[in-house]
């Protein structure tokens, strides 16, 4: 397999066929790849043997996924209100953990956690629901325009809170790491369920509040595609238009409303052009795809982009 250079792969791919964290990334490594994003399914059993690969040299960790290492704990799982909550003991707690996260990517030389900030709390899940209009009736019928309506009232209503309170945790993270003296990014997601935070815009809004701090934006293609098509937010226009510090990267395409796919590969066309100029801009680039992935698609996928990155850079 092609040496994918400073591109990076998520454990995301593998991790729910290993116990053994070696022979999770000795499978990366086989896909050509020298550098990887431990998520957050990561557990301390598999740290043990991951560990001497990243002291040895055998693999190098460009992020992890807060919140790290695995905690079986529902209340702060990366669908969670985490560092929005308005329980004081809990948002605490949360930044607690992040803090703990941080640690674990200086440890291992990475230059960024990837952070789910939080979210608007709904009774049952909405975004499930309103998918699944979406799947079977369009964005345009009757009953996904009466429950869109719904989820963004309560949505524009309670974000602003939550968005008070995310704002003093990442206070809190950037001055813990100040004084620290840490070199590692706070990279705030954007997220696959409509009724999570950050849109592009609630980044923005939290960013410029953080300036000279280490928190940036961690663009999930995929999910901003997703959250486009539902009508959260018109993805590339506040893209192009707002000024918000990029961290990272996740690269992957979603098809539908179905996500972590290969880019250019799965769905046949060249729509994802578009974010090529984001790729080559990013510090951290990851890709982060499923496990129905194959590895001649990867290989693929990556092809495709780096072809296209260098006919862009006019070196091709």
């Amino acid at each position: 397999m092609r040496n994918k250079g400073d591109f990076s792969f998520s454990t995301c791919w593998n991790i729910k066929k290993h116990r053994n964290g070696r022979a999770m990334l000795e499978e990366i490594i086989e896909l050509g790849f020298q550098h990887v994003e431990l998520n957050y399914n990561v557990t301390r059993e598999h740290l043990t043997t991951i560990e001497p690969m990243i002291e040895s040299g055998t693999i190098g960790v460009s992020s992890v996924h807060h919140a790290f290492p695995f905690i079986d704990d529902k209340d702060f799982d990366t669908d969670s209100p985490m560092l929005g909550y308005e329980d004081e003991e809990k948002r605490r707690r949360a930044v607690d953990l992040l803090k703990q996260s941080v640690e674990y990517a200086v440890r291992y030389g990475a230059k960024a956690v990837v952070v789910h900030p939080g979210e608007v709390v709904f009774q049952g899940n909405i975004d499930a629901r309103l998918k699944e209009i979406y799947k079977n009736q369009g964005r345009d019928s009757e009953a996904y325009a009466a429950l869109w309506t719904t989820m963004l009232e309560q949505r524009q209503n309670q974000a602003p809170q939550n968005l008070e309170r995310i704002h003093r945790s990442l206070e809190e993270i950037s001055e813990f790491i100040g004084h620290k003296g840490y070199k590692v990014a706070i990279g705030i997601e954007t997220r696959a369920r409509c009724y999570q935070i950050p849109t592009l815009r609630e980044a923005e809004w939290l960013t410029s509040r953080l300036k000279g701090s280490p928190v940036g934006l961690w663009y999930d293609i995929g999910h901003a595609m997703m959250m486009d098509r539902m009508g959260l937010y018109e993805n590339l226009r506040d893209l192009q238009e707002l000024d918000i510090p990029l961290a990272g990267v996740h690269i992957h395409e979603t098809i539908g409303l179905s996500d972590h796919w290969c880019p250019y590969v799965h769905s046949e066309n060249d729509d994802f052009d578009v974010f090529l100029d984001t790729i080559h801009k990013a510090p951290v680039r990851v890709y982060e795809l499923k496990s129905a992935c194959m590895p001649e698609e990867i290989e693929q996928s990556h092809n495709q982009i780096i072809n296209k990155l260098l006919i862009m850079e006019g070196q091709a």
